[in-house]
């Protein structure tokens, strides 16, 4: 159940259930002898003749040239340009005779999926920077299009991680192989990911469905991704509407549709089809915050203008934010769209967009220009309006008449006047209200719905919690019952009158609110919190939601008093206005202040960490590692399920979001979560940390104590004195490593990384004992997992940061005055197997299950070596180190005398380094003479000087000789053990009695080869 193992199962399945050919890689003929052909030989000319007959082989050949040579200056650059070719072909200028001509040659023939060539190639070689060989790579009329990096699925230490570091490794050495690229998988079998080239190992996702069902996700395997993607319709679909670049001024990411979109999508279109010749209600697309909405919505718009005779497009928000945001994404698509949108400035304008055309064209606007008159702008029937956060009420067909005598007519009415033949779908984060009729009635019902549940189970976003500290503001009982009465009439669906009514109300509030007392209380909660809780959480990005502009303002001052010198480390992002005060805006700037302040938010290394904003980047703003809301303004609804999905955006580290109240949303949350699927209200209902994540915190802390029951650690660990602090995590890490234990600590390792999870949510809550006594059995953890050479579960080593993270953490809360050392500084204490004093340490340890660990562990790395380099000596201390250990294991040892043996063995190898330094051999040369001198009779024949010779020869031969596949190719194998023996044979090797010894000689010439090829 190796790698190879799994290559051949990958490859079994592309060709018995997905109708590929299988190439072997070193079988193939190549046309270039140097291995730089991108392209299998032969094939991409047949294809492109077959697919464009009407064309001469001219123009094909240009096209090739074409794709031989693509311009342009980074590997991604050069990417962009070979995909806009996939998609939609070449163009090419040839000569058919008679005159110049220009045409488009195309690559793949997407109405015929079985008119392309599919193969899948293992063990194909590429040479370019240096010598690489990807495990599969799918081929597609001779391109290479996906590769794959498997990793064996029963090696342990290795995983898929590791495989996204060799695609990494990859890009940097052979880059020319992935121009054509579409995306990469990387899998070892338990976990298999999809993503580009530009992707980051976190934007690596799992495909877990074949059909569109999400029913089974949690059960899908390496194979669901290979049916739901490589079946061979489905691949050119993907390759043809799924892949887009997202353009900005500082860089172009590569976009892959995740599978929750690809099939969303795909019903999507299906239903608007029907909707065009039927009654126009296309359906509402509800894919919950976070997961790629405003990129489905490109999506759709570019299969929209494929499947239905060039529609025009009308894009509504109701909001110039959310208007800005969204066609900014379409605009960064234009490429993908083959056009670009525009923007409506005035109903007008709309309707001159409108008119003016037949077809075509992406509109973008927002709902009051429906408002502004009540005329038709466009009577067409090929009209597709797209509604962004379709289920506000407003949306209404139906007038309404509130106490007053006001008549106020539905938007949506208005705007079926202005576009009376058009069809409608609605795009939405939220589920719609079980009382909105209107919002059915306008765009008919569900197309798809993608959950919270669905979306943090595949970590497309986090979790977000919700904790209370309401109660920090002092507030009386009176003035919190005057809110709540207020806030329950507080809706966005209410009429006119109950909204001016509450908003009275709630202005009543804005004298409380900005109280200085309760500013102050405010403020110093939110700086305690802050510093305490959150400020090492990912890169400390934090929002604070303001009640008002005014009361913003207090809040950014009064931080200011309590926190000068953090001047660089919080701002105020609102919108402002010609009668404010002047020193608002010096803190508010101008026009470009916005985007300033949005650009120094997302860059993780920015000071800029706490943002003051009052309605602004509450909705469609993203930002990854942004893990903790303050909230002191109702909200309630969607708008409040919008605004705390700001912190839901996955992030390698990150547990969930974090929502601190400071006005009592716990009910209004509870509220908006009625309308969400059943599971998402099992799993997300109540989200208050103090019934979720604290009780599981304790609950993880109660099984970490009894998995170290016997170890007394609760007497030491609560001191002022370093020294001893020190001491007990060594004594305990001992502890846990005492032979017999293997179980105990697994789970220990298991149990302390739940708890930290769910400390990092709920840490406001814990005690400074439990908070103390969980950085000490993390500690713990850390070291066992250093010192094993373990990775986390997240796939992480540990590294000298993260324990001495760990152990500050226990130093700050105990020894402030003296401040944190670093018990393991990285820079003072060289960890090598072959350095005399540090062994001598090892041997005198007290904590003798800690020397064996680190000595084991050092001499496996170093066996590991000897695997890549020395067949002899791999083999000589791999069997050496299994005898020890097995006889520790056993019992047959105690710990003092198996360090004795790792000691003699660590030496052993010392020994071995000396002798290739007094043969004046490199360690190459000494692996060949360890490989020549195995047999013991060989040095009865022949002396030093003559061995040194031979050693020398043979590895001046394997320099120069070795090819290219000579291990992989029988004919090229077999010719490299002729001229060895060839070489051997002047000196009467092997002596006669050592036959064996040719075979020991030849297995490192071919590790050698090997290393040499995968370097």
């Amino acid at each position: 159940m190796n790698e190879e193992f799994f290559e051949d199962v990958v490859v079994e399945h592309l060709v018995d259930e997905l109708g590929y050919e299988h190439l072997y890689g070193p079988s193939i003929e190549r046309t270039d002898d140097r291995y730089r052909d991108i392209f299998l030989p032969d094939v991409l000319p047949a294809a492109l003749a077959r697919i464009n007959p009407g064309l001469p082989r001219a123009a094909v050949q240009e096209a090739i040239e074409k794709l031989n040579n693509v311009e342009g200056g980074s590997l991604e650059q050069r990417n962009e340009v070979f995909n806009g070719y996939l998609q939609n072909g070449v163009e090419v200028r040839f000569f058919d005779g008679r005159e110049d001509r220009d045409d488009i040659v195309y690559l793949l023939d997407y109405a015929n999926p079985d008119n392309n060539d599919f193969h899948v190639v293992n063990q194909w070689t590429f040479v370019e920077y240096s010598e690489k060989r990807p495990d599969v790579i799918v081929f597609v009329n001779g391109m290479p299009l996906v590769l794959f990096e498997l990793k064996s699925p029963s090696r342990e230490e290795t995983d898929a991680s590791e495989a996204y570091l060799q695609l990494r490794n990859y890009m940097r050495h052979i880059p020319s192989l992935f121009v054509p690229n579409v995306f990469c998988v990387m899998s070892d079998m338990s976990e298999t990911r999809v993503g580009t080239i530009t992707a980051d190992e976190d934007r690596y996702v799992a495909w877990k469905s074949a059909d569109g069902d999400y029913s089974q996700t949690q059960s899908a395997k390496w194979d669901t991704m290979l049916d739901g993607m490589l079946r061979k319709d489905r691949l050119l679909d993907i390759v043809k509407n799924f892949i887009c670049f997202n353009n900005n001024a500082s860089a172009s990411i590569k976009i892959l549709a995740a599978y929750h979109q690809y099939f969303a999508v795909r019903k999507a279109v299906d239903r608007a089809r029907e909707a065009v010749e039927g009654d126009g209600k296309i359906g509402v697309f509800w894919h919950t915050q976070g997961s790629g909405k405003s990129l489905s919505m490109v999506f759709f718009a570019h299969l929209l203008q494929e499947k239905l005779d060039s529609p025009t497009i009308v894009v509504i928000t109701d909001r110039n934010d959310l208007d800005d945001q969204l066609f900014g994404q379409f605009s960064r698509c234009a490429s993908f769209l083959r056009q670009t949108a525009v923007r409506a400035d005035t109903r007008s304008h709309l309707k001159e967009l409108l008119v003016g055309r037949e077809a075509n064209g992406i509109v973008f606007t927002t709902m009051q220009k429906f408002m502004d008159g009540n005329e038709p702008l466009c009577g067409r029937s090929n009209v597709v309006v797209m509604v962004d956060e379709a289920h506000r009420g407003q949306y209404g067909l139906t007038e309404k008449m509130d106490a007053e005598g006001n008549v106020s007519i539905g938007a949506a009415r208005l705007v079926r006047k202005a576009l009376p033949n058009a069809s409608y779908i609605g795009f939405t984060g939220t589920p719609i209200s079980t009382q909105d009729k209107s919002t059915r009635e306008i765009f008919g019902d569900y197309i798809d719905v993608y959950d919270m549940t669905q979306a943090v189970e595949d970590n497309a976003t986090r979790p977000v919690y919700y904790e209370s500290r309401v109660v920090a503001l002092e507030l009386d009982p009176e003035t919190l019952e005057a809110l709540d009465s207020a806030y329950s009439e507080f809706a966005e669906d209410a009429d006119e009158v109950t909204l001016a009514k509450s908003k009275r109300d709630l202005g009543g509030m804005d004298a409380i609110f900005g109280a200085p007392e309760t500013i102050n209380a405010l403020c110093e909660d939110i700086i305690e919190h802050y510093e305490s809780n959150r400020a090492d959480i990912l890169a400390g990005k934090a929002l604070v939601v303001a009640y008002s502009r005014p009361i913003a303002m207090k809040i950014y001052e009064r931080i200011m008093e309590l926190r000068p010198e953090w001047s660089e480390k919080i701002g105020v992002v609102m919108t402002m206005g010609n009668q404010d005060p002047e020193e608002w805006f010096n803190v508010c700037g101008g026009a470009t202040h916005k985007k300033e302040m949005e650009r120094k938010f997302k860059d993780e290394r920015d000071p800029l960490k706490i943002a003051i904003v009052v309605d602004m980047w509450l909705t469609g703003f993203d930002v990854p590692s942004l893990a903790t809301m303050y909230v002191f303004k109702p909200m309630k609804g969607h708008n409040l399920m919008q605004a705390i999905a700001r912190v839901n955006r996955v992030c390698k580290g990150k547990e969930g979001g974090l929502v601190v109240d400071y006005i009592g949303i716990a009910r209004a949350l509870k509220q908006a979560m009625r309308d969400y699927t059943n599971r998402d209200q099992r799993n997300y209902g109540d989200m208050d940390v103090a019934v979720t994540a604290h009780p599981r915190f304790l609950e993880k802390m109660d099984v970490c104590r009894d998995l170290l029951y016997g170890l007394n650690y609760e007497s030491v660990i609560f001191t002022d004195r370093k020294t001893q602090l020190a001491e007990a995590i060594s004594e305990g890490t001992d502890w846990l490593l005492e032979p017999g234990r293997e179980e105990d600590s697994e789970e220990f390792l298991k149990q302390c990384q739940l708890m930290n999870q769910a400390l990092s949510l709920c840490k406001s809550l814990v005690s400074e004992k439990d908070q103390h006594e969980a950085a000490y059995l993390s500690v713990l953890r850390v070291q066992v997992l250093r010192l094993t050479g373990r990775k986390s579960s997240s796939g992480t080593g540990m590294t000298y940061k993260e324990f001495n993270q760990r152990v500050s953490a226990i130093l700050e809360q105990t020894v402030h005055a003296e401040g944190v050392i670093d018990l393991f500084e990285e820079d003072s204490v060289e960890i090598s197997l072959f350095d005399e004093a540090f062994l001598e340490e090892l041997s005198h340890m007290k904590q003798k299950n800690i020397a064996v660990e680190s000595l084991k562990r050092l001499i496996k790395e170093q066996v590991r070596v000897y695997q890549k380099s020395s067949v002899v000596k791999a083999e000589k201390f791999s069997e050496m180190l299994q005898g020890t250990l097995n006889a520790y294991l056993n019992g047959m040892l105690t710990n003092a005398q198996v360090i004795e043996e790792l000691v003699k063995m660590a030496k052993e190898m010392m020994q071995d380094r000396s002798e290739a330094e007094a043969l004046g051999l490199s360690d190459e040369e000494m692996a060949f003479y360890d490989a020549i001198t195995k047999p013991q009779a060989v040095k009865d024949f022949y002396d030093n000087d003559q061995l040194v010779a031979i050693t020398r020869e043979l590895a001046d031969a394997m320099r120069s000789n070795a090819t290219i596949d000579w291990q992989r190719k029988d004919n090229a194998r077999a010719g490299m053990r002729r001229a060895i023996k060839r070489l051997l044979r002047k000196y009467k090797y092997p002596p006669e009695g050592a036959d064996e010894a040719m075979e020991t000689v030849m297995a490192q010439c071919e590790l050698w080869a090997d290393t040499k090829i995968y370097e």
